[in-house]
């Protein structure tokens, strides 16, 4: 992992176009602003449970995580009118233990809030995968994102089934790009230097 300078990036937002290829997710650096369009997959922990096991099991799984894009979200209800409810990130860390293995299944990006395990780390730079961190707090906003909602899997699940959702310019950051770097680490050293 290299050093970075984080108040170097780009301030300067990319439009990246899901799903993700090798070309795109090889550019991508930590702490560059990302505006995402494209189809994603909610999912959250228990969701990630059931992946995880249907994998152990030799199951075909109910999306192909070959270049998807998991959003760690849940919506709130849908109001009338609107498209989605409001939906934020939920903490990335309790989807850790099942990350690996999703990635190793072609998983190619996760948009969640705060940091990974290193485990995750490792996996997103041997496969070549990225971790997006979106912002917290604004979720009404983040549901103005949100074209369309297609229910796909676990019903059962109620809000955290899983979802397919059509984003346009949904405002992300990368936190782990694939030379293992991290976003919050680089930051904690460039605060604790100009401290």
């Amino acid at each position: 992992m290299k050093d970075i300078d984080v108040s170097q990036q780009s301030q300067t937002p990319r439009r990246i176009q899901i799903p993700l290829n090798r070309e795109i997710i090889a550019s991508l650096r930590t702490g560059d602003m990302v505006f995402l369009s494209g189809e994603v997959y909610t999912a959250r922990d228990v969701a990630h449970r059931r992946l995880y096991e249907s994998l152990d099991k030799g199951e075909t799984l109910p999306i192909d995580l070959s270049k998807a894009v998991i959003f760690y979200a849940a919506p709130a209800p849908t109001p009338p009118g609107k498209v989605i409810g409001s939906i934020g990130p939920t903490t990335s860390y309790r989807m850790d233990f099942f990350t690996p293995k999703l990635i190793e299944n072609g998983l190619k990006g996760m948009i969640g809030k705060g940091n990974r395990s290193e485990e995750v780390i490792q996996a997103i730079k041997k496969h070549g995968a990225v971790y997006f961190g979106a912002i917290g707090g604004i979720a009404a906003l983040t549901a103005q994102c949100i074209k369309k909602v297609e229910l796909v899997a676990y019903e059962d699940l109620g809000p955290e089934a899983i979802r397919k959702l059509t984003i346009v310019d949904f405002p992300a950051i990368v936190i782990n790009d694939t030379l293992g770097n991290d976003l919050y680490k680089e930051a904690q050293k460039e605060w604790r230097i100009r401290k």
